[in-house]
């Protein structure tokens, strides 16, 4: 058989003895707390970098320069076509190969979630711009403004308004993509509750791993879904 289940231990009281025994969490809340911040911390500076890197390359990605556009379409393609955890392993286990140490698991995973989001970002940001009607960008030439000055002062402002929920969900997206960083051993949120699990032999903790995530991730779910909503409005 594929499958064996032994049902003699599928019962309430060893279903909440196993998953819902939180005082196995609360004991070591100083880990969990720890390993919540370094989410958090991780997750916050990724979207930072990754916003700032995305912005360049979307603009890259709307020249007029194919010299410009070929080169963020094949950073954009490689980051987005492969697995986010492929990268982690590949940036961390093989850059010594080519002289690049990282001494801090943090700032590891930092570069692997900084350069993946940024790709997603990129393309959000691409659509961002290209949903701003044409006749803005001539107008603003018309007036006297360089391509940089018109992008600057009348493009990009405007799509970035547009691009808030969107870039909300991504980084929901980035917050539970930071679960990814625990197989080179940097203890984050998933880290931590699978060192307690694998201490006590209980479910608790990924359990409440989970729940954190959850916690963390809704209240930024409803917020996009709001703001699309309002922009939604404003556009029709």
């Amino acid at each position: 058989m594929p499958v064996e289940v032994d049902f003699s231990a599928f019962n309430l009281e060893n279903i909440r003895e196993r998953y819902l025994d939180f005082g196995l969490v609360f004991a070591e809340m100083d880990l969990i707390v720890q390993a919540v911040l370094v989410t958090i911390s991780l997750a916050l500076l990724a979207e930072v970098v990754g916003v700032a890197l995305g912005l360049g390359f979307s603009l890259l990605k709307v020249s007029g320069s194919w010299l410009l556009r070929f080169p963020a379409q094949v950073y954009v393609d490689i980051f987005r076509g492969t697995p986010l955890l492929v990268q982690i392993i590949i940036i961390y286990f093989t850059s010594p190969l080519i002289g690049i140490q990282f001494n801090s698991l943090f700032f590891a995973g930092l570069v692997a979630l900084s350069l993946n989001s940024s790709a997603y970002v990129a393309e959000i940001f691409r659509a961002g711009i290209q949903s701003i009607d044409r006749g803005q960008m001539e107008a603003a030439r018309a007036s006297g403004l360089s391509y940089g000055q018109a992008m600057r002062y009348i493009i990009v402002p405007q799509a970035f308004r547009r691009v808030i929920p969107p870039l909300t969900n991504e980084f929901v997206m980035l917050v539970k993509d930071t679960s990814l960083v625990s197989v080179i051993g940097l203890v984050e949120l998933l880290r931590a509750g699978r060192i307690l699990q694998s201490e006590t032999f209980n479910g608790t903790p990924l359990i409440a791993a989970a729940l954190i995530y959850l916690a963390i991730c809704l209240p930024l779910i409803y917020l996009a879904n709001a703001l699309e909503r309002r922009l939604n409005r404003k556009t029709a």
